[in-house]
């Protein structure tokens, strides 16, 4: 598979995974990602996200967990050894990785090219109810592979390659009782004080910038809206006071790379509509609302359109690969990521071992092929994803 190719699939998993936070009070996020070698990229990259923030890194070429922000690094006073640890369990998911990608060009009868296995999860909680949400997936190339249904402990295939690990991790039910106590606990506990470390940041109110502008008088009318957090945006369309539907394009929320957010909204319509017609693009984020009326909007006949809208998309590449520096895979599923803990699967998991730190819990796995949860720092799984 072309290395273009499994980038551009990973980079729009990761904003479709990101995209699933919107609705929720509070999120902890984490995904690994194990590429061949080969291209200009780590080999392993594992990262933590809470409320679509990132707050650690690390990669194979640096061998370091290293924290994202400043409120994080008061871990530091509550577990002098957060860090050390959260590398240690790394090292290892980067190792147990890098098999589970040989396991997976094994499976598909893939001799060379460029591969990934992807392995995220996570939990969110609503503060105004209480509700609690978790999830566990594994990808192969940009695609889904097996992910874990917390109602029935029962995992589900993507293809028919992954029923092999689907029908081996079903027989061990114990992983997955020992998965959902996790996302619905401990990633909680975890999400919940990393929270409080961050909460001036996290729960702060920046309004968004709104711009109206078109490429040409013919084109699309994009309402472009930036710099806001938290995530939660609406943008609508009215024509004539009245609510538009048709002709709209909503685009995925993605982050900037001083931790806020962007988010556009494209009308097509004719120029004979837009000069008969009052169109306005109304913005409503934390309680605030702004109307732009279609009128007042810039005409960027030099492509400056394109200066506005791919320099933030670019800057958004940037973000998702030089500074989270992970992939994600396409489909649109609800993710959510455990707050720095990674989990030990059993002998037959596509051989991931993954842990992100950040969350005490760790499960070992028994001979009989059980497992049991300690109150390590994170869930580490030094056992294979895809089984051969």
């Amino acid at each position: 598979m072309d290395s273009s190719n499994v980038i551009a699939k990973a980079l729009l998993f990761l904003v479709l995974s990101l995209h699933q936070a919107l609705t929720v009070s509070h999120s902890l996020q984490y995904f690994y990602t194990a590429v061949t070698s080969g291209i200009n990229f780590p080999e392993f990259t594992a990262v933590g996200l809470v409320d679509g923030q990132q707050f650690v890194y690390y990669d194979s070429n640096i061998r370091q967990s290293i924290p994202k922000t400043e409120w994080i690094k008061k871990v530091d006073d509550d577990d002098p050894d957060y860090w050390n640890r959260e590398t240690q369990i790394q090292q290892d998911s980067q190792e147990t990785l890098k098999v589970d990608v040989a396991t997976g060009m094994e499976r598909f009868n893939q001799t060379k090219g460029v591969h990934t296995v992807q392995w995220r999860y996570g939990c969110e909680l609503d503060d105004d109810d209480g509700t609690k949400r978790g999830y566990e997936q594994y990808g192969y190339d940009g695609e889904d592979f097996v992910s874990l249904d917390l109602n029935t402990l029962t995992w589900t295939a993507a293809n028919d390659k992954a029923k092999i690990t689907k029908h081996k991790w079903d027989s061990h039910i114990g992983n997955s009782v020992s998965i959902k106590d996790y996302l619905q606990n401990t990633c909680i506990e975890w999400l919940q004080k990393y929270v409080s470390y961050g909460r001036d940041t996290l729960e702060r109110k920046d309004p968004p910038v709104v711009n109206l502008f078109q490429k040409d008088s013919s084109s699309t009318v994009v309402c472009h809206a930036t710099g806001f957090f938290p995530r939660g945006v609406m943008i609508s369309w009215q024509k004539n006071g009245e609510e538009l539907y048709e002709n709209v394009e909503l685009t995925e929320t993605l982050p900037n790379q001083d931790g806020t957010f962007q988010k556009r909204s494209i009308l097509t319509v004719s120029p004979e509509e837009l000069h008969k017609n009052d169109y306005t693009c109304v913005v409503h984020h934390s309680g605030r609302e702004k109307v732009l009326r279609v009128a007042d909007r810039r005409v960027l006949n030099t492509g400056g359109v394109l200066v506005v809208v791919i320099a933030g998309v670019m800057a958004t590449l940037l973000v998702l690969i030089g500074c989270i520096g992970f992939f994600i895979w396409k489909k649109n599923e609800k993710p959510f990521a455990s707050d720095g803990e990674s989990s030990t699967r059993s002998s037959e998991s596509l051989q991931s071992s993954n842990g992100l730190n950040c969350g005490p819990r760790t499960f070992s796995t028994s001979s009989d092929g059980t497992s049991s949860t300690s109150s390590n720092e994170s869930i580490s799984s030094n056992a294979p994803l895809i089984s051969k």
